[in-house]
């Protein structure tokens, strides 16, 4: 793995910027917010160790951009022109954050101009014939009552040449992105094209991954609302597994190659008794694998409830490794349906009556609003990449880490999924809450 260094976080800029911020006419005290690249950053490992072992080398440790208003901006807000962008899947907090673009572009500076691109990156292509949104304070006060995205959204690639033709053609200067890697890969792709052809247009993006497994970011929106709606199902299915004998409710929820949504839902919840995530591979047969933990579970309790993350035990099914969705990632099995006859297959084979109760919540917790502290977070992340933008920074995310709201170019956080360590606290806590143990082995 390539070693980070500070020049990794340099953030990318279109040029200097020489307009006073309108912030300064709106706050009192306006001088105390504004923040400099170059004088506050973040530690991008705050731990002691690492900063003395720095300063005792004669090396600055490594820090990340803070994000926030600059006095100075690069766009001069009365002849800018926006547009907004939600791809990928669905995910609590879309119209929360793009209600947090449209008001703090018109309110705080003063932008009126901004589209509402329908339907993903292909409401950019005209053939497609998606009609163009123009986004108002008023269209948007009451959006983030609702689940969804107003602008709707969509999956796979576009030409990025035929993208940034229609940027042109719109009078375009800053593309707010709201998607997740893949997304914001394909906004490093627009950012080239422009690049390419000596253009002034900002692009930023909004990282939405209901997984939470960007790199380099506390937590990604919507990844609360997500394992807190997984609980009220997970409870359900605790409820029939109690309801029946040798009743065992079994749970899927979101996690492709991450188990953040399992661990924290298990958390949240005591009565889990078993979590499969992709980061420890899972054994179902043998004295030693997860059925034979389930029997004397249910030998000794009655009931027993298991919650498995949908990239979870991969391994286990005849999968084609080669096969790829709409936004190119692998194709998975679906491990629930398996996971669920494999059970039921071995206690009837062993004459053990036994009734198994499958619950997947997916689209259902993907589609609901965003929980109080979601909304707040969306609504920062949203204020945050328009500051940014505004002074003219681009190929950028907007995040958050160690608590403070940060400027991330978007080649750090795609370069590879985050993963629940093994050997991380987290994990450690769902083995001591479950009493499960650390690998099911054959």
């Amino acid at each position: 793995m390539k070693k980070i260094t500070r020049k990794d976080f340099d953030i990318q800029n279109l040029g200097r910027a020489i307009y006073p911020s309108p912030l300064r006419g709106n706050r009192e005290e306006a001088d105390a917010n504004f923040v400099s690249d170059d004088h506050h950053r973040i530690l991008f490992d705050h731990s002691l160790e690492r900063v003395s072992f720095s300063l005792e080398n004669g090396q600055e440790p490594i820090t990340i951009e803070r994000s926030g208003p600059r006095d100075r901006i690069f766009f001069d807000p009365s002849k800018t022109s926006c547009a907004v962008v939600t791809c990928g899947g669905l995910c609590p907090g879309l119209n929360d954050v793009i209600r947090g673009l449209v008001m703090t572009l018109n309110y705080a500076y003063g932008v009126k101009t901004i589209l509402g691109i329908p339907y993903g990156y292909e409401g950019f292509i005209e053939r497609y014939g998606h009609p163009i949104m123009h986004l108002t304070p008023n269209l948007v006060s009451n959006i983030h009552t609702d689940g969804g995205s107003i602008l709707g959204t969509s999956r796979g690639p576009q030409s990025k040449e035929e993208i940034v033709d229609r940027l042109v053609q719109l009078g375009i200067a800053i593309l707010f992105v709201i998607g997740g890697d893949g997304t914001l890969r394909g906004a490093s792709g627009i950012v080239e094209e422009i690049s390419r052809r000596g253009l002034q247009i900002s692009v930023v993006g909004i990282p939405k991954t209901i997984d939470n497994d960007l790199e380099y970011m506390d937590k990604s929106f919507g990844f609360e609302t997500a394992f807190a709606e997984a609980v009220r199902v997970i409870r359900c299915a605790h409820s029939e597994a109690k309801g029946h004998p040798n009743g065992v409710g079994l749970v899927k929820v979101m996690g492709r190659d991450s188990g953040f949504i399992a661990a924290f839902a298990a958390l949240a919840d005591n009565c889990v008794n078993y979590v499969l995530i992709p980061e420890v591979p899972s054994h179902l047969h043998g004295t030693n694998g997860l059925i034979s933990h389930l029997d004397r579970r249910l030998s000794g309790r009655g009931h027993a409830v298991v919650v498995v993350a949908e990239g979870a035990g991969q391994e286990l099914m005849k999968s084609d490794p080669t096969a790829r969705d709409a936004s190119g990632n692998a194709k998975f099995g679906d491990i629930g349906p398996f996971l669920k006859k494999e059970i039921e297959s071995h206690f009837q084979a062993s004459g053990k009556e036994i009734t198994v109760k499958y619950i997947d919540p997916s689209y259902v917790i993907r589609s609901v609003p965003a929980s109080p502290q979601d909304s707040i977070y969306c609504l920062r992340l949203a204020q945050h990449a328009v500051h940014a933008a505004m002074a003219g920074k681009t190929n950028m995310v907007v995040g958050r880490w160690h608590g403070h709201h940060v400027n991330l170019p978007i080649s750090v956080v795609t370069v590879r999924r985050r993963k629940v360590s093994l050997q991380g606290d987290l994990w450690l806590s769902v083995l001591e809450a479950t009493g499960q143990p650390p690998h099911f082995r054959s």
